[in-house]
């Protein structure tokens, strides 16, 4: 499989939270993506467990869509 366009690819969610965090911060990113584990007593342990949930891909694709537009689109 070919994953030359997929943005993500080689990516792994603790680096994708940790530079959004260090992008937005916690608060921003928190409005951006209305989460609890964003919001109240946030940090990367407590967010990775919550979007590796498969009751939580919706979650997970927020964030990736979210880290696309802000560092992969040109």
């Amino acid at each position: 499989m070919d994953n030359s366009n997929n943005p993500l690819h080689g990516i792994k969610l603790k680096e994708i939270i940790e530079r959004l965090v260090e992008h937005y911060g916690w608060e921003e990113l928190g409005k951006k993506i209305r989460i609890n584990c964003f919001n109240n007593n946030p940090h990367v342990k407590a967010s990775l467990k919550f979007l590796r949930n498969v009751d939580h891909d919706w979650a997970k694709v927020k964030v990736e869509n979210l880290y696309i537009d802000t560092f992969c689109k040109k």
